[in-house]
Order: structure tokens, then sequence, then C-alpha cells
């Protein structure tokens, strides 16, 4: 399936396409594009004004794929309450991960192209799952 989004991703746009690969698409194709209108009839946007996967009642995106898809592992959870915050920044969730995750998402896209990105953004993604996952299964930080 082929899925469309805004050119010069960031964090939300990342983590959505992590999502979408490790999730619900595994042979997903990323296009990118400059405006809206520019989405091939073939592909499926998100991340963008005016689609249904895209911010809605005060959610990110990460957020609106969970609802959409009804994806609901408790990593994933936690990992949206990051994202939301890296991107939205609206202290809805108290996410010390944030600030930093936006940080290197943001610097690695002034290195790289959108498709370099996306396959730099995958382990850290998956990284930051297996993290939250043997938290949630410790019951503390994992050392």
């Amino acid at each position: 399936m082929r899925w469309a989004t805004r050119r010069g991703c960031h964090v939300d746009r990342t983590a959505c396409a992590w999502l979408i690969r490790r999730f619900i698409d595994p042979e997903a194709e990323f296009v990118f594009v400059g405006d809206p209108d520019e989405v091939p009839p073939d592909a499926t946007p998100f991340d963008m004004p005016g689609v249904e996967l895209s911010h809605h009642r005060g959610n990110c995106s990460f957020e609106t794929f969970l609802e959409r898809y009804e994806l609901e592992d408790p990593v994933l959870v936690e990992i949206a309450r990051i994202v939301h915050e890296a991107d939205l920044a609206d202290d809805r969730y108290r996410t010390p991960e944030a600030p930093g995750l936006d940080v290197l998402i943001r610097g690695l896209s002034m290195v790289r192209d959108d498709d370099a990105l996306l396959d730099l953004t995958g382990p850290l993604f998956d990284g930051l799952y297996e993290y939250e996952k043997q938290a949630l299964l410790l019951g503390r930080e994992p050392s």
C-alpha cells in the first residue's frame, strides 16, 4: 500500500511511518508531497490538514492512528504520549523523553532526506518500544 505525507518529516510523521510499517502495513511505501493536492490517488494520506489520519480533537496523528486501527497495546499508548508531547508540547502528558526525541529527529531531518530519515528513525522507535515494554513489565525503568 502507498501512504502519503508532507515533505520535511519530524517526530509525528516519522512515528506514524514506523507505526504503519511495524503494526499496520509491513510493505508500506511512502510518498512525500509539498501540498495535499499532490497526494497520488492510490495513496492514503496522513499527517496533513483535512485528512482522516491527522490531528483531531487535540490529538497528534500517531494518536489518531491508534484509535483508527484500534491498536490498544499499552506500550504504543505510552509512545503516543511521548510523540504527542514532542509534537505539540502542550503539557498534556508528563513525558521527559519528548524534548530529546524531538531534538534528535529534527537534527536528523537537517542532514537526511525523508526516505533516509524514516530508515534512521525506524530503529530509534524500535528501541523506544522495547524500552517502554520492559519498563511496563518491570514496573520501573529498565537498567
